[in-house]
């Protein structure tokens, strides 16, 4: 396997250091050690836009796959995917069997909002990108979506055709989240973070940056906080807005009521996550959104904006509770009552728990990515 990817830099950290320690852990010789991952920095794989930049990036994946002869490329991102899928494409134009997959974690279509100017701006954009993956579409054979709701969006928007795209739920580890760690339960971890044991405590998982709803949780339960002793708010994550975020804090005099982890290593989520008794999730843009399933295996009830693929985790009064996108009245209304409603909470936190061990597997995961290999190397052949 190998793995392609541009400057890592950003406040969601980084999983080379996974990559690297899973290279050393098959460093030594067994018969059956899976085979090492060989990682590649490609130095003009950026994350804007970058016309001159985008077109050597292009020119990297090129001689890469050159290099490497693969027999799947899979891309990840719109960006990278489209530029992976058309470096790709340009080998199997001349005669390579490979099969090419692409896959959907997130829309990049953003929300049209702001002023005159801005939503111009914003429209434009959508309209670049719908038009850059409607042509990407048709430079590999398999679309993964996330979420169904992914597939939904592409085709509404002329990309890509049915028969592409295949749903694959993005899986994850779930024994950390199902069982603590040593030093890792609930009190420890509160401890830990200097949260009292009788503290109703909310908590994000998330940048700290825009769409990702921190000034909505403010606005909702701003009074509530001031109100109720007892409650708290824990913020996982770090980003560009901490310093505004905080700002707004400090001047609705709710210091002592937020803590911020900032960047925590992905393997300390579990543990976060088990120090709280609900989740809060407003995210204005999602795929699916990974930390709601994460929530309900360590057996947290989410309350989350109905963006996207959240629904296909968090189902209302079942697994959670579903609010529409923006409504701060609703959410405060959901996080009061399943405050209130504590054997409620906790039975939808059962309830998704057991749907997720199965659904969000990463077992249950690999198992679908082989198919969709498999399928994607008979059309390639064709």
């Amino acid at each position: 396997m190998h793995l392609a990817f541009g400057p890592i830099y950003g406040p969601e950290g980084s999983m080379l250091p996974r990559v690297e320690a899973f290279n050393r852990e098959t460093a030594s010789p067994t018969p059956h050690a899976p085979h090492p991952i060989t990682p590649h920095q490609l130095p003009d794989l950026v994350r804007e836009v970058s016309p001159l930049r985008d077109r050597r990036a292009l020119g990297q994946i090129r001689n890469l796959i050159d290099a490497i002869k693969p027999d799947i490329v899979h891309t990840h991102s719109s960006k990278a995917g489209i530029l992976g899928r058309l470096g790709a494409w340009k080998h199997v134009a001349r005669g390579a069997k490979i099969g090419i997959v692409h896959t959907i974690h997130g829309p990049p279509f953003m929300p049209v909002e702001g002023g005159i100017l801005a939503r111009l701006k914003i429209r434009a954009a959508n309209r670049a990108y719908t038009l850059a993956e409607r042509r990407a579409a048709n430079n590999c054979h398999l679309i993964v979506s996330v979420a169904d709701a992914m597939t939904e969006q592409f085709l509404a928007r002329g990309i890509g055709r049915p028969e592409q795209f295949v749903t694959v739920r993005s899986g994850m580890e779930t024994a950390p989240f199902l069982d603590a760690a040593p030093g890792e339960s609930r009190e420890e971890v509160r401890a830990e973070l200097g949260l009292p044991d009788d503290a109703f405590v909310i908590g994000t998982v998330a940048r700290l940056a825009q769409h990702k709803g921190h000034d909505d949780i403010l606005d909702a339960i701003g009074e509530d906080l001031q109100q109720h002793p007892s409650w708290r708010l824990l913020w996982v994550g770090d980003g560009w807005w901490r310093d505004r975020l905080m700002g707004r804090v400090r001047s609705m005099g709710l210091e002592d009521r937020v803590t911020v982890t900032g960047l925590v290593p992905p393997e300390k989520i579990p543990a976060m996550l088990r120090a709280m008794d609900l989740l809060v999730h407003p995210s204005y843009r999602e795929g699916l959104p990974r930390t709601v399933p994460q929530a309900l295996l360590a057996g947290v009830c989410p309350v989350a904006y109905d963006a996207d693929g959240t629904r296909e985790a968090c189902i209302d009064n079942k697994t959670g509770r579903l609010v529409p996108v923006g409504d701060r009245a609703a959410l405060a209304a959901s996080i009061r009552w399943l405050w209130e409603h504590p054997a409620d909470r906790k039975r939808m936190a059962a309830e998704g728990r057991t749907h997720c061990r199965e659904a969000f597997s990463a077992e249950a995961m690999v198992h679908a990515l082989e198919d969709v290999y498999q399928r994607a190397l008979k059309l390639a052949s064709k």
